[in-house]
């Protein structure tokens, strides 16, 4: 990792740039394959999955059976962490799940706002070089709490043609019954247009690498919606003098090893941990089956010394990190001060891994710096705010004149007319 000491402000626009790959050459590529996806469907399909996965798929849908097989090879003590992590975050998110009001803004005028499913979705679940069976607990299960119609899933298939059983464990545990053999960009480009194999959906959620993350980006030209650019995993740290640096380094590398370009930054106030921290990294990377994984995303990773935590939760905030920990003294009081992170651990023992499994929060987070405008996945994803209004004839006396004036004012006569004719009516008729 770069260590870099007590940087002056104009570098800090440098030092928060993530690892991406030339995106004029990504684009093309990956329009490539959506441009194929979209004109011969499930044909090109296979094609790409024979490509990228290096297997041949005549049908990509799950059958029942494969579910069955899949569910009856995991563990039980895998079967109750995955069980306990759901009713975890089933708990925490259905406290989002909004009752409807209604606001009568003057007499006889009555507004509301109803929360309705987006009634086709798809969930995207990374499966090359890691199962993420923990990121379709985190998507299907407030898709489900939303209420939302038709729920697919596609993921990448291994070389045996198949999906990983706690992948399709966890589409049972949250109800799920759609499941695909699909990954990458073609899959991306199929749940946007649809083929004869999987359908199209309103909206696409999951994370993954940067083809898969600029897929999504580019189907939104076509009118599918996207839940956030959730691009390679990321985490920040700011550690101060009382921060252990085994958790530290360990924090770090959990980050590290998700992908090559994958990133971590630590902010320091304490120069002996950063020695410390340094070495601890050093020791615990060998003993990691991802090791090489980790060791590439630490050579774009930084350290950086600061003076004092106000300068440090200023360079963080401008940073905006997906995960961020605060791994010092009076954690809490400092994260008042957070105004741009994905998901905040607070103290020396909140480690980040917990939030990516079982602790209710969600994992699908806003990277590359979309913390500054984005939210991570909640059940709000899932549902569009769909407003209602009615009025008696006593509440469109009170409030057409108004209307009437400011449509004038506009020179838009035939928005006054609605409300003129309506207004003489009732007046003719008492």
């Amino acid at each position: 990792m770069q260590v870099i000491k007590y940087p002056e402000r104009k570098a800090w626009e440098e030092i928060c740039k993530r690892p991406v790959l030339d995106i004029s050459s990504l684009e093309i590529s990956v329009n490539n394959v959506l441009d194929e996806i979209r004109e011969n469907g499930a044909k090109a399909l296979k094609h790409y999955t024979s490509q990228f996965d290096k297997v041949s798929i005549d049908n990509p849908e799950v059958s029942s059976l494969e579910i069955e097989e899949a569910i009856a090879l995991i563990p039980r003590d895998l079967k109750d962490a995955m069980l306990q992590a759901k009713q975890n975050i089933e708990k925490f998110h259905a406290r989002q799940l909004e009752q409807t009001e209604i606001i009568e803004t003057m007499p006889g005028v009555r507004c509301w706002r109803k929360s309705l499913p987006i009634e086709k979705v798809g969930l995207y679940i990374p499966g090359g070089t890691a199962p993420l069976f923990s990121t379709l607990l985190m998507l299907g299960i407030p898709a489900m709490l939303a209420g939302c119609k038709e729920v697919i899933v596609c993921s990448p298939p291994n070389n045996e043609e198949k999906l990983h059983p706690a992948i399709l464990y966890a589409a049972s545990l949250t109800g799920i019954t759609r499941v695909f053999k699909a990954g990458g960009v073609q899959a991306i480009g199929a749940m946007a247009f649809g083929t004869t194999a999987i359908p199209k959906v309103y909206k696409i959620f999951g994370p993954g690498n940067q083809y898969v993350t600029c897929a999504k980006q580019l189907v939104q030209k076509y009118g599918v919606a996207i839940d956030m650019p959730a691009g390679p995993s990321e985490v920040a740290v700011f550690a101060d003098a009382t921060a252990n640096p085994v958790f530290v380094a360990a924090d770090l590398l959990s980050q590290a090893e998700h992908g090559a370009d994958s990133q971590v930054l630590l902010v320091c106030s304490s120069e002996q941990l950063i020695e410390k921290v340094i070495q601890e990294l050093s020791r615990q990377i060998k003993d990691l089956t991802r090791g090489a994984f980790a060791s590439k995303a630490l050579e774009n990773s930084k350290i950086v010394l600061v003076k004092d935590e106000q300068q440090a939760i200023e360079l963080l905030n401008e940073y905006a990190a997906e995960h961020l920990i605060l791994s010092c003294k009076d954690a809490e009081q400092l994260s008042e001060k957070v105004v741009n992170a994905g998901s905040v651990f607070l103290g020396h023992y909140s480690p980040e891994s917990v939030g990516d499994y079982a602790s209710g929060t969600n994992h699908t987070l806003p990277t590359n710096g979309y913390a500054r405008t984005y939210s991570g996945v909640s059940v709000d994803s899932f549902v569009k705010k769909v407003t209602f209004q009615q009025l008696t004839k006593e509440g469109l006396k009170n409030i057409g004149p108004t209307v009437e004036i400011l449509a004038a004012a506009e020179g838009l006569d035939a928005h006054k007319n609605s409300v003129s004719l309506r207004l003489r009516e009732i007046m003719a008729n008492g």
